[in-house]
């Protein structure tokens, strides 16, 4: 059922026991807007539980609360409502679908949202999960504190590329800005972010080794095999470098997860990529999206790469 943003914390408030989560995969936004929400609730007197079925990437360690979030979890738990946030479809939370038995309400912007929940709320006009909290905290009246703040503008700057990509509104800005007047240091954030080890930048060169380009030069792709990859390296911003080069409109790089799973990551300049991936069961965004294929690398690579051609000219 489509819910309001005054109705969804209608039901935050009435449940007594409170479980959050956000997608596998995490990014900025997904536990950001988790932190956020656990703030909130928290500070007017809730104790909900945050569980992820998935590790925190290191780069957002540093986002105030997150040692709180239980990872991996494999313990069935009962609850008076799933909060899911930032997530399109119900595969995207993992485990907890089925380890958390509770009515589910969903705060999401992702245009290709399958409105699985109980209850949802889906703007996708705004440029991160965390935009719809903090005008979710607005319109109650709460105070954000400074960690709270921390938390919203990693979520609403990390998915909007720090106010530069398409998705940005005036909207989105005028929000960074109100954070920033909390006093959320923007150089600092950025430096947490943009740190990368030496294992990154050496495995960066060699991933940067698979590069092709297709389609007289409007697709270009890399390739990656996870299945030994170290769970501490951060590969999120490998797929800038083929999506920056001059001429392409597709980029995607292809992320081996076993034998018969790849991830794919789709990025673009015009093309909406969000519907590339609801061919493949995935969706996102119309800039940036994403899917997951049950197939060999060069299985995958073949039939994403044909679907990408195809949309191109069909224009």
């Amino acid at each position: 059922m489509e819910v309001t943003l005054r109705k969804c914390f209608e039901l935050l408030q009435a449940a007594k026991k409170i479980v959050i989560t956000a997608h596998i995969h995490p990014d900025g936004d997904s536990l950001g807007s988790m932190l956020a929400l656990n703030h909130y609730l928290v500070a007017n007197g809730k104790q909900p539980v945050m569980l992820l079925d998935d590790m925190i990437p290191p780069y957002l360690a540093f986002l105030p609360g997150s040692s709180n979030i239980q990872t991996n979890c494999e313990t069935s738990t009962d609850a008076d409502l799933l909060v899911v946030l930032d997530a399109s479809d119900i595969e995207r939370i993992g485990r907890i679908s089925t380890l958390v038995k509770a009515p589910i309400l969903n705060i999401d912007h992702h245009v290709s949202n399958t409105k699985y929940a109980d209850y949802y709320y889906i703007d996708s006009t705004a440029a991160a999960t965390g935009e719809i909290i903090y005008q979710a905290f607005r319109e109650t009246g709460w105070s954000v504190d400074i960690d709270t703040a921390i938390c919203l503008y990693t979520a609403i700057a990390t998915d909007c590329g720090f106010f530069r990509y398409a998705n940005t509104t005036p909207r989105t800005m005028r929000y960074g800005a109100d954070l920033l007047e909390i006093g959320v240091n923007q150089s600092q954030i950025v430096d947490y972010l943009e740190t990368i080890s030496l294992k990154e930048i050496r495995l960066l060169t060699e991933v940067l080794k698979t590069l092709e380009v297709h389609h007289n030069g409007k697709i270009a792709l890399i390739t990656l095999d996870a299945r030994s990859l170290d769970p501490a390296i951060s590969t999120e911003s490998f797929i800038n470098y083929p999506r920056n080069l001059d001429g392409v409109d597709i980029a995607l790089l292809f992320k081996v997860v076993d034998e018969q799973t790849v991830r794919v990551s789709m990025r673009s300049r015009h093309t909406d990529v969000s519907k590339l991936a609801l061919k493949f069961g995935g969706g996102g965004h119309a800039r940036a999206a994403g899917c997951s294929v049950n197939a060999s690398l060069n299985e995958a690579v073949e039939q994403v790469l044909t679907a990408a051609i195809a949309m191109l000219q069909e224009g």
